[in-house]
């Protein structure tokens, strides 16, 4: 069993003029599989370095969204490119999916 999700993380890389914020958006595609052994797997069929693990569906999404804007914050600090597509954004409103496994 394996489900496709496509997650959209803010990543807030500073406050601007008071009041204004910028932040960026990134669309993250996942593919989670449930292990024989029990728990689920969340990999990133663009990044390879995103993988995450956990005992249920709601736990490994959770995993892996932490681990991409881990990923990001790194990969800005090093310089090095990010394989997401990104939107800026100066508004405060967004609209964040919640995924629940039923």
């Amino acid at each position: 069993m394996f489900a496709l999700f496509l997650l959209q993380l803010c990543y807030n890389p500073c406050t601007m003029k008071s009041g204004e914020i910028k932040v960026l958006e990134y669309q993250l595609p996942i593919k989670i599989e449930e292990n024989p052994e029990g728990g689920f797997t969340a990999v990133s069929p663009v990044w390879s370095d995103c993988y995450a693990q956990g005992d249920s569906i709601d736990e490994v999404v959770n995993e892996i969204t932490s681990v991409a804007a881990s990923l990001i914050e790194l990969y800005k600090e090093e310089d090095l490119d990010i394989p997401l597509k990104e939107k800026a954004s100066k508004k405060s409103d967004f609209n964040i999916p919640v995924l629940v496994s039923q």
